[in-house]
């Protein structure tokens, strides 16, 4: 886990959103091997094995099925800085994007394998701040509560990408829909 991403998470319980605290025990350069984060609203503490943080009861991913390419061209990013979502399956293309991506950190929550160049979290409830991402992408299968929780993760203005039906939500613009592929942008 990227030391800098614990500015940008949340505490997944059913509570105001909170700040984490991060200890590590064990880095490499910026990176987090080992460690806890703890919330100081509820007291629940995490630990982080392996680079991994671990909030526990997360779901398995449904496989992704858009390439690297499309995903790249439908977020419309450019320039360095700031983190990019991806969820479930789409954790799948995190190592082609950070080649093409080059600056952007990646953070991939419940990806169905750890890929080198994100951070990797499992969880059963998002645990990314609102309006803390430069975009997301939402793999196939997710429930509602996190597609509307991946939504709100991003930055307004931005995008999000996400495989399936484009969902109807007051906080998102769809901007395409086809293919069983859908972008839109944060309101």
């Amino acid at each position: 886990m990227f030391i800098e991403l614990t500015d940008h998470l949340r505490c997944p319980q059913p509570h105001d959103e909170s700040y984490l605290v991060l200890l590590p025990d064990r880095l490499e350069g910026r990176n987090v091997l080992e460690g806890q984060l703890g919330c100081p609203v509820c007291g629940r503490t995490v630990a982080v094995r392996d680079g991994v943080v671990d909030f526990g009861d997360a779901p398995e991913p449904a496989p992704g099925t858009l390439t690297v390419e499309a995903v790249h061209a439908l977020l419309g990013l450019s320039g360095p800085g700031g983190y990019l979502g991806l969820i479930g399956g789409a954790g799948s293309v995190a190592s082609g994007l950070a080649a093409l991506l080059p600056g952007i950190a990646l953070v991939a929550v419940n990806p169905p394998e750890a890929s080198p160049g994100a951070s990797v979290i499992r969880a059963a409830r998002l645990p990314l701040k609102s309006a803390s991402m430069r975009g997301m992408v939402l793999g196939p299968g997710l429930p509602e509560a996190w597609i509307q929780d991946g939504v709100l993760a991003v930055l307004p203005g931005l995008r999000v990408v996400g495989e399936g039906p484009a969902p109807d939500l007051p906080t998102l613009e769809v901007l395409a829909e086809a293919s069983g592929a859908w972008v839109g942008r944060r309101r």
